[in-house]
């Protein structure tokens, strides 16, 4: 049967999975403008895939239900760059176009306060449980 630490680790697995997304956020957000990396070319947008985790498969229905987030994977969107004519930049081609990662801050910036509510949201259900748990607590004095 689900319990208080059941839903602690629902909770905390959703602040981590949201960090992660927060943190991919701020990366494209950074790099918006950036035309070269290491590897070679304009940066390309991070975007963290979410899959869900069952909490305990073989537990009672409550239980198999239930489920976890997991951060699959972060993967770079293989989205072509953009091409913006600018014959004066240094990393401009022969025809003096720059290549630009496709990166829209206005969607990162939608991004970023979605992940925001849902930080705050799974920030929520722990306090609501740490409350709980303290007045269950309370109640066996």
């Amino acid at each position: 049967m689900a319990d208080f630490f059941d839903t602690f680790a629902i909770a905390s697995s959703g602040l981590s999975a949201e960090r992660t997304r927060l943190t991919s956020i701020a990366s494209n957000m950074a790099n918006a403008r950036t035309t070269r990396t290491a590897e070679g070319g304009p940066y390309q947008r991070l975007v963290p895939t979410f899959e869900a985790q069952s909490l305990d498969p073989f537990g009672e229905a409550l239980d198999a239900a239930t489920s976890k987030v997991h951060v699959a994977s972060v993967e770079r969107e293989a989205a072509p760059p953009k091409r913006v004519y600018d014959p004066t930049h240094p990393d401009a081609g022969p025809d003096g176009f720059v290549a630009y990662p496709d990166i829209n801050v206005m969607e990162e910036m939608v991004d970023l306060m979605t992940a925001q509510r849902a930080y705050d949201a799974n920030a929520n259900v722990v306090e609501a449980t740490r409350d709980m748990a303290m007045t269950a607590i309370g109640i066996g004095k």
